[in-house]
């Protein structure tokens, strides 16, 4: 799908991006040599970082309160519910990586992978293009300068 909001082409990218770099630690975990290289899981690690804190905090405190007041409260709320889990599996990958437990980061880090993929499916099928219609040109480049900022 084309987007023709700014914050909507912003999340769009970082969410193929998501999947990209999970699909990478998909292959390496399915490969014989486990653990896979360290630049990888530095990429994976510094990636949750942005993806709970960054991206999660703004559709949380400026795209769900719209899509609520608009009447999707519930999407709002299913995708708000899947945050809090991703963000337990993200804890649990990353104290597995910092404590080198290689079995434990492959089980955390294989989880974490399906809940970002579907998660990601759905804002691509319901939060975007939601957004699309919700936002007007102004209120778009506010949030995408917030967002940025």
């Amino acid at each position: 799908m084309d987007f023709n909001r700014q914050i909507s082409r912003r999340l769009h990218e970082e969410h193929e991006a998501t999947l990209a770099l999970w699909n990478r630690f998909e292959q390496a975990a399915g490969a014989r040599a486990w653990p896979p290289e360290a630049e990888l899981l530095r990429r994976c690690a510094a990636a949750l970082a942005q993806e709970v804190s960054h991206h999660f905090a703004f559709e949380e405190t400026e795209l769900f309160p719209r899509l609520a007041d608009a009447g999707e409260g519930d999407i709002a709320e299913l995708l708000a519910e899947e945050h809090a889990a991703i963000r337990a599996a993200a804890q649990a990958f990353s104290a597995a990586l910092e404590a080198e437990d290689w079995r434990q980061l492959k089980t955390s880090g294989l989880e974490l992978s399906e809940r970002l993929v579907g998660h990601v499916q759905k804002e691509e099928m319901s939060l975007l293009p939601a957004i699309e219609d919700l936002l007007d040109e102004e209120t778009d480049a506010q949030l995408a300068l917030a967002y940025a900022g």
